[in-house]
C-alpha cells in the first residue's frame, strides 16, 4: 500500500495481486515464459498463491512493460535493468525518508517556536528595557595627577 489504511479489505489497488500469468503476459505484451524468466532473475517478482501460482499486480504489469522497453528500445541488458530497478527502489525509499524527516523537522520547529513564545510570555514586564546609548565620537585622554612631594 501507499501508506494509507484500507477500510475495505476487498478494495483493489495497484499493489493488489489479481492477474494470473497468462493475463499478465497478454497485458504486458510478453510471452508467459518471459515472465517466468524475469521472475527467476528477480526483475519482477509477483506474489504467490497458496498453490505457488504467480499473481501479478497492476504495478507488476507496468514494471514488465518498463523492463521490455529498456531491453528492446534502449538496448540495456537484463543485469543492467535489474540494477536500474534496484536503484529506483532505493531512490523512492530515500525520498520517502526525506519526506518523513522533513515532516519531523517541521514539527520540531513548530514546537520550538511554541516553546519560545511561552518563554517570552513568561517574562516579567516590570523590567526596564535596555536602550542602546549613542556613542559620541569624542576622544577622552586620561592623565594621572602629578604626585605631590611630602612636605
Amino acid at each position: 500500500m501507499d501508506g494509507r489504511r484500507r477500510t475495505n479489505p476487498y478494495e483493489l489497488t495497484d499493489e493488489s495481486p489479481v492477474y494470473v500469468i497468462s493475463v499478465a503476459a497478454q497485458l504486458s505484451g510478453l510471452h508467459p515464459q518471459t515472465l517466468r524468466q524475469y521472475d527467476r532473475l528477480g526483475l519482477v517478482s509477483p506474489d504467490r498463491t497458496a498453490g505457488r501460482g504467480r499473481r501479478y499486480s497492476a504495478r507488476d504489469i507496468e514494471l514488465l512493460r518498463t523492463v521490455q522497453q529498456l531491453s528492446q528500445d534502449e538496448g540495456i541488458n537484463l543485469a543492467g535493468i535489474k540494477r536500474i530497478i534496484e536503484l529506483e527502489h532505493q531512490v523512492a525509499a530515500l525520498q520517502s525518508r526525506v519526506a518523513e524527516l522533513s515532516s519531523a523537522v517541521d514539527g520540531a520547529a513548530a514546537a520550538m517556536q511554541q516553546r519560545e513564545a511561552q518563554v517570552h510570555a513568561s517574562y516579567r514586564r516590570d523590567l526596564v528595557p535596555y536602550q542602546d546609548v549613542q556613542q559620541a565620537s569624542a576622544l577622552v585622554v586620561w592623565r594621572p595627577k602629578p604626585k605631590r612631594l611630602p612636605e
